[in-house]
């Protein structure tokens, strides 16, 4: 028996918060990216970083030439800035899918990819975690301006299009990540057509899930106009 709410109304899809949804995905994607950069630092020992740019791939570790997965950090050694950017990338994920509504929950999200960045995250994110925190503060907002530049009629359509563009935006990061550490493209072994293929995924990503989010706000108006 399908359970029903305490208005009487069964749960749906349609209830769902959009905005939140997208910025909890882009939180744990990038929070385990983290995690991965931390894994390949830790692995690289107690080796000085000389500096604070570093490659998170070590040469002895390294899938293709260009693999290299750049990072930015702060810790003085490869085993400090792994085992730093598993913790908060462990926290990142966290925190998004348990506490991203909270009163503070947007800061330290904000924060604690900051964090990630400043201890050996990776540096790419920057382009994901930036916009997805900005979006993320209209979270059970009364979306006030995008109701004036979102024609109602509008509503309906992208609440259903911000899953499908989620959905996109997401295969094409972990297809970017994959390419980035295993350098595997079906039809090209020539090391910069790899890596420009790559940043192609990453790039479409990044315009993906912006258009999600404006989607989403189409579907959380039409959700908070039927509520």
């Amino acid at each position: 028996m399908q359970k029903q709410e305490p208005d009487g109304k069964s749960p749906s899809f349609q209830d769902v918060n959009a905005t939140r949804l997208i910025a909890t995905t882009i939180g744990v994607i990038f929070g385990f990216s983290g995690i991965n950069h931390g894994i390949f630092e830790f692995v690289q020992g107690n080796v000085p970083t000389n500096g604070p740019l570093i490659h998170a791939i070590g040469e002895a570790q390294r899938f293709w030439p260009l693999g290299t997965e750049d990072a930015f950090t702060l810790a003085p050694t490869f085993r400090i800035a792994g085992a730093l950017s598993i913790l908060v990338g462990v926290a990142i994920v966290i925190w998004s899918v348990w506490f991203l509504p909270t009163r503070q929950g947007r800061r330290v999200f904000l924060g604690l990819f900051i964090l990630l960045f400043l201890v050996g995250g990776g540096i790419g994110q920057v382009v994901f975690f930036v916009p997805a925190w900005a979006f993320a503060t209209r979270i059970d907002k009364p979306l006030t301006w995008w109701k004036r530049v979102l024609p109602r009629a509008w509503w309906p359509f992208l609440s259903r299009l911000w899953v499908i563009l989620l959905v996109l935006s997401t295969i094409s990061i972990l297809v970017g990540l994959e390419i980035a550490i295993f350098g595997y493209v079906p039809w090209t072994a020539v090391p910069d057509s790899v890596q420009n293929t790559g940043l192609a995924f990453v790039f479409a990503s990044a315009v993906l899930n912006i258009m999600a989010f404006i989607a989403g706000f189409g579907h959380d108006l039409l959700r908070m106009d039927h509520s």
